[in-house]
């Protein structure tokens, strides 16, 4: 049996130093915790001074500054799966931190794993030491961890929690994939018809102006549009005066400039609430999501609740990770009402944010002890009705499409033939 003296810190705050008898640095470690001290440095009384890794809860550690941004939720689902996988297998918690952080590509989840098994081989538990790494995990990810270590269940818990990252990732891609034909479509078609209108019509009204022809409105405002993509205005004498900022350039810079407008005002709560409230109220694309955010949050709160998490606490982990202004407030009263002794049920349907459906199975799931598994079923019908709204979706569009675009090529080619059928007239009449 050695002894050890080390350093530590109490519930206080206060420094303590002591000695203390373990047969090993860990299991010194381990009494120190026990005592209900949080150990900051350890050393073999006569033997070689060992430094723990352990910082106290919520300060900075030295040298996890250098994590800088966030992991991609695959790249974050893929390890999620792999340490399950290790756990479930009766690798230690370290070993296995160990060599899925030499599997890692150099990067940013590679830094924070070896800070992580640093801290968690000086004594933190793995939700600690994953909790101060808040870009790569999560408050979600950290919580769970954390229900796991406290039931015993910590490899469950992983299984879970990548089973739960790998649906949401599922869906997100069928959503997104689903997106990428008709964006395409559209970007292609609004880049040619910029061309013409660039290229091809000024040197129409080239020709209308050799003529003098009379030209009708359709071909006006086809030259108005011209000149606007070249940077031209005109003056009541018809003279040209170049813009500021040409029509194409507004054009390439209107996607930039929607993208900081929206980003600026989701930066505050209310515009994160009005807008969110604006596409929940688009037709189709509105319901598509809603109907996500109710398959996401559900899952969310159902996971939390089987991973042993308590209600209120996993409510406000899912209020906070809910995606969505408008279902982030509703949780917020849910909560808030559940405190206060009420049910679930009740302040959900007074939120008036999902179907009454949803009420009816929280309802049932409350009465019958199983919420979470009802939650998880709720999750799975609405991940199944967002598939087949998106497929309906991209069905619709591609007809839509289509009916544009020939409005579109029909409006620039009449445009420019009716001078064209006026000239031919004329000159055949002389």
């Amino acid at each position: 049996m050695a002894k050890f003296q080390y350093e530590a810190m109490n519930a206080a705050g206060q420094e303590v130093k002591d000695e203390i008898d373990a047969p090993s640095s860990e299991e010194a470690i381990a009494k120190i915790r026990g005592l209900g001290y949080f150990p900051t440095k350890v050393r073999q009384k006569g033997g070689e001074k060992k430094v723990t890794a352990v910082a106290a809860p919520g300060a900075k550690r030295k040298g996890a500054g250098g994590v800088m941004g966030g992991v991609s939720t695959k790249l974050l689902t893929q390890f999620t799966r792999q340490l399950s996988t290790l756990m479930d297998a009766g690798l230690p918690i370290l070993r296995s931190l160990r060599i899925l952080e030499q599997q890692q590509k150099p990067g940013v989840l590679r830094v924070a794993l070896r800070h992580v098994a640093d801290d968690v081989e000086g004594g933190a538990t793995l939700s600690e030491a994953m909790a101060r790494h808040p870009k790569v995990f999560d408050r979600l990810y950290c919580n769970m961890i954390a229900a796991g270590e406290t039931g015993g269940v910590l490899d469950v818990i992983l299984q879970r929690l990548a089973d739960f990252m790998e649906k949401a990732q599922k869906l997100k891609r069928k959503v997104v994939g689903a997106m990428i034909y008709p964006v395409c479509v559209v970007g292609f078609a609004i880049l040619i018809v910029a061309g013409i209108m660039y290229f091809v019509v000024p040197k129409f009204k080239t020709i209308f102006s050799d003529f003098g022809a009379d030209l009708p409105g359709p071909t006006l405002m086809l030259l108005w549009m011209s000149d606007f993509m070249i940077g031209v205005t005109r003056d009541p004498n018809d003279q040209p005066i170049k813009m500021l900022v040409p029509g194409w350039a507004i054009l390439l810079l209107s996607p930039i400039i929607f993208f900081v407008t929206y980003k600026l005002i989701r930066a505050f709560n209310g515009g994160r609430y009005a807008l969110d409230v604006v596409m929940l109220k688009i037709p189709i694309m509105g319901s598509i999501l809603m109907k996500t955010a109710v398959a996401r949050f559900t899952r969310t709160l159902g996971t939390l609740i089987a991973a042993g998490v308590p209600i209120l606490e996993a409510i406000m982990i899912t209020k906070d990770t809910s995606g969505n202004e408008v279902f982030s407030r509703a949780l917020g009263r849910v909560h808030d009402s559940i405190r206060e002794g009420e049910s679930f049920a009740a302040p959900l349907k007074a939120s008036k944010v999902v179907d009454g459906i949803v009420v009816n199975m929280v309802d049932v799931g409350e009465e019958t002890g199983d919420l979470d598994k009802m939650l998880m079923k709720v999750a799975d019908n609405y991940d199944e009705e967002v598939e087949v709204l998106v497929a309906g979706l991209v069905s619709m569009l591609e007809p839509i499409m289509v009916i544009c675009l020939g409005v579109l090529v029909g409006f620039i080619v009449v445009a420019l033939f009716l001078p064209m059928v006026s000239l031919i007239n004329n000159l055949t009449g002389a």
